[in-house]
């Protein structure tokens, strides 16, 4: 991933130095586990732990000649070795380390990427609580439909956030597995107890059938819950930009002092950051497509996921850090206009209320498609004429037949559609 979309934190856990030093935990593991079982001798095992060290540059010299990546790896260790050189790599296969040790570095990002969702949740709960009651107009296909409040924005999104959360979980600890099972996964070469040693030693838990490689289903799940949670973000993302237009301007991202807008037009302030947010969500489902199409190889391996995958859990990580944490930052700082809410809702004359209308004249005993015809005949004279929708309703003789003032008053009451906020809240846990 580029510079501009990475933290130092995460990216580091993808530099090429942090994945040889995984593949060297994943190698001193074993040399450990076969001396547990009394294989590799003690002092073998000692000076293994003492000496074993890499040179990257050393290592690329190798691989010029070797074309093999974890050979030229290994040849480099020994090159710090005795005689204890022969037991680096015992009875392993390339993808025991590789596969072993990528789930090391996903484990790592993991746990970064689990502290920005929580750190999001906690952001969303603040807003949901503060902006509880701040009336504001819902909208279906754009168009005003009914009253809301932009603390229920907050709560939906709070709750699409935890219930990825809860997925990201579940796909967490699923790859938080390695396999040490040989060149086909029969274990041949290798004891199912060393497999078992060092994805313990390691905090990993042990597949429970490989071929030589892990099956990568296990990846586009993963991968696949990435891409929820960015298109999660997009949505919200999406709201803020539709709600930060100039007829809207409900809510605006914050805009620092010497911040710019356009270069040739000074007083633009644009939801940059928003729009960020839905472009780099669009990369990150792009790579869907590459997950689920790695889970077929041929027979116990092939090698065409590797150089996709080198490309793609690092992106994708290092990507969905970026956002959470951009994303968290724009939340936090939204800028509310809840006087702004109030003056939208003038726009259309209170047509807003055509449902209560409707129903308080069906309770009358109206039948439903005569209330909803007469209803609709008054909305459209509120509307073409730019009248309030209760002056209308006043003004019209066969509602005052059936409804009394305060009936009709009661059909303008704004405090019904919020009746029943704490309940949501409370099943929330908000």
């Amino acid at each position: 991933m580029i510079a501009r979309y990475s933290n130092d934190e995460i990216s580091s856990i993808w530099s090429e130095e942090a994945k040889f030093n995984a593949w060297l935990e994943v190698e001193l593991a074993a040399c450990k586990a076969f001396n547990k079982i009394g294989l590799v001798p003690s002092i073998d095992l000692e000076n293994l732990l003492k000496n074993a060290k890499f040179d990257i540059a050393k290592i690329k010299e190798i691989e010029e000649q070797t074309k093999h990546d974890v050979i030229a790896f290994t040849r480099a260790l020994s090159l710090n070795l005795g005689e204890e050189k022969k037991w680096v790599h015992y009875g392993l296969t390339s993808t025991d380390v590789v596969d072993t040790a990528q789930a090391l570095q996903l484990k790592k990002a993991n746990e970064i990427i689990l502290k920005d969702m929580q750190n999001l949740l906690d952001i969303l709960k603040d807003k949901a609580n503060e902006h509880k009651y701040t009336i504001e107009i819902g909208r279906t296909h754009g168009v005003h439909a009914e009253l809301t409040t932009a603390g229920l924005k907050f709560a939906y999104f709070y709750e699409e956030i935890r219930r990825n959360l809860e997925r990201f979980k579940n796909a967490c600890e699923e790859i938080r597995v390695g396999k040490i099972s040989g060149a086909v996964g029969t274990y041949a070469n290798v004891p199912m107890e060393i497999e078992e040693l060092i994805c313990e030693s390691l905090g990993l838990k042990v597949a429970n059938i490989s071929t030589q490689i892990l099956p990568r289903d296990l990846h586009a799940n993963y991968i696949s819950v990435c891409a929820l949670i960015a298109s999660a973000l997009e949505r919200f993302a999406t709201e803020i930009r539709h709600l930060a237009k100039t007829e809207c301007f409900e809510m605006l991202e914050y805009f620092s002092e010497n911040q710019k807008g356009s270069s040739a037009m000074p007083h633009k302030k644009n939801p940059i950051g928003s729009e960020n947010i839905c472009g780099l969500s669009r990369v990150i489902r792009g790579y869907l497509i590459t997950a689920y199409e790695n889970i077929n190889l041929w027979h116990e391996r092939d090698i065409s996921h590797s150089s996709a995958e080198r490309i793609m859990l690092p992106d994708v990580t290092i990507l969905l850090d970026y956002m959470l944490k951009r994303f968290s930052n724009i939340v936090k700082n939204l800028i509310i206009y809840p006087e702004r809410m109030l003056k939208n809702l003038e726009n259309s004359y209170g047509l807003i209320y055509s449902q209560q209308l409707l129903l308080t004249l069906i309770n009358k005993g109206y039948s439903r498609e005569n209330a909803y015809d007469l209803v609709q005949s008054l909305s459209k004279k509120a509307w073409s004429k730019k009248l309030q929708f209760s002056e209308v309703i006043n003004e019209n003789e066969e509602i005052k037949k059936i409804l009394n003032d305060d009936e009709i008053k009661a059909v303008f009451n704004s405090d019904y559609h919020l009746k029943n906020v704490d309940k949501i809240y409370e099943r929330l846990g908000l």
